[in-house]
């Protein structure tokens, strides 16, 4: 059991004796700390373990919660500080850990627990990444306890992730982005644009500026620059025309627009009917999403998942029909940016462009396009090896040796079958 009072002692002002402290947790979930007014150790030591007894007993009352109570009251200190969607993935961790542990004192809570709760899930069937995911979510939720002085230390602090393979960075040729164009363009014709959105358009300004599907989704003719050729990637404010969307990250920024992709978004304002604020959203979709706004059936997390309807079957009919093999919307973003590597963009450029939070994701995609050592030690191995070798081998000098009379391979096979000829 975590040990709830822990002894201090304190050198004196003058530095010629000290004196021993008692640091605790009040009800009020506060830090605290009681002077002994001695240097006795091991009269001190008692008194350490006599108030432990009564706190454990309930004497004392340092503010305990139970993991489910604990959870509300994160979140609720937290308020709007996180997404919606990372509240609901805090709150399925917790309650998938409370399933497995036991809503328990979420002080009581020790890296035992966590090991526990990882190989259960790993027993259950889920994949290391997913139980990477959910730790790093408990994780975060008891490191903001120790930052608010609930806790002295995260039970999950020194807790090992399950190891998983490194994915490869899904990237669509040339030839797969001009089949799946040409085929965006067929499935336009097909379908009334009433109410789906312009396909090509949406998947031509992705390969060109890494916007995301909700960025794309939630972009306003407002964030189009025709004049010096950029697109903003902006956060929305709910008005009477427009609905609420944060960007991931709440990282704002500017991005370019060819000569081609700015003529391209010209023609598409010019076929928009007037009054219809959003890019890529269809006019009959826009028209159902303000009757529920109306209705006060549109939450914010709707912003970035329900904006178009039934987006990915759309997006994978567009892929099957191109005979591109399985991939996601998300790996245009990924084609954007390692083409920007590739044509020799800096990782703070491409960092910054590409709205990353940290340096590590944008690294990968530069490990990816970098990633020259195969061909690097062809070359050294070109280098280092003589020619005169290179000539020499399976060449005559290397021809199989002439049978000596009297050798093991000059007798009858029945011959070695029988034990003959053995050295």
């Amino acid at each position: 059991m975590r040990q709830l009072v822990k002894l201090w002692e304190r050198p004196s002002y003058d530095g010629n004796g000290f004196t021993y402290y008692l640091l605790y947790t009040d009800e009020n979930g506060k830090r605290k700390q009681k002077s002994l007014g001695h240097s006795n150790a091991r009269k001190a030591e008692r008194q350490r373990a006599r108030f432990e007894r009564k706190l454990q007993m309930g004497k004392v009352e340092p503010g305990s919660l139970k993991l489910k109570d604990f959870l509300k009251d994160s979140l609720e200190r937290t308020g709007n500080q996180i997404r919606e969607s990372t509240r609901d993935e805090y709150g399925s961790a917790m309650r998938d850990f409370i399933k497995k542990i036991g809503s328990m004192d979420y002080r009581k809570v020790t890296l035992a627990h966590g090991e526990i709760y990882r190989q259960t899930c790993l027993d259950k069937g889920n994949t290391p990444a997913t139980v990477a995911k959910k730790l790093k979510h408990l994780k975060r939720l008891f490191q903001l306890a120790v930052n608010r002085k609930q806790l002295y230390e995260n039970p999950f602090k020194h807790i090992d992730m399950p190891k998983s393979r490194k994915k490869k960075i899904r990237v669509y040729s040339d030839a797969e982005c001009r089949n799946m164009l040409k085929n965006a363009q067929q499935y336009c014709l097909e379908w009334n644009l009433h109410y789906r959105p312009q396909w090509d358009l949406m998947i031509i300004v992705a390969l060109t500026t890494a916007m995301r599907r909700s960025e794309l989704l939630n972009c306003t003719w407002n964030d189009v620059d025709f004049e010096q050729q950029v697109i903003n990637v902006t956060p929305k404010e709910n008005t009477k025309k427009t609905w609420r969307w944060d960007i991931k990250d709440a990282d704002e920024r500017t991005l370019p627009l060819t000569d081609e992709v700015t003529q391209l978004l010209v023609d598409h304002q010019n076929r928009q009917p007037e009054g219809y604020p959003y890019v890529f959203v269809p006019v009959g979709r826009y028209d159902y999403i303000q009757k529920l706004r109306d209705r006060g059936k549109w939450k914010f997390s709707d912003s970035r998942l329900k904006v178009v309807n039934n987006f990915t079957p759309q997006f994978e009919k567009i892929l099957k029909t191109a005979n591109v093999k399985k991939g996601q919307f998300h790996d245009l973003r990924r084609t954007a940016i390692t083409n920007w590597f590739a044509n020799g963009m800096s990782e703070n450029d491409v960092m910054v462009l590409a709205g990353h939070s940290n340096f590590a994701t944008t690294h990968e995609f530069y490990l990816a396009v970098a990633d020259d050592l195969v061909d690097r030690a062809r070359l050294a191995s070109a280098n280092s090896v003589d020619q005169n070798l290179l000539q020499i081998c399976c060449s005559s000098k290397f021809a199989p040796q002439t049978k000596k009379a009297g050798s093991r391979n000059d007798l009858p096979a029945k011959d070695l079958q029988n034990g003959q000829g053995e050295i």
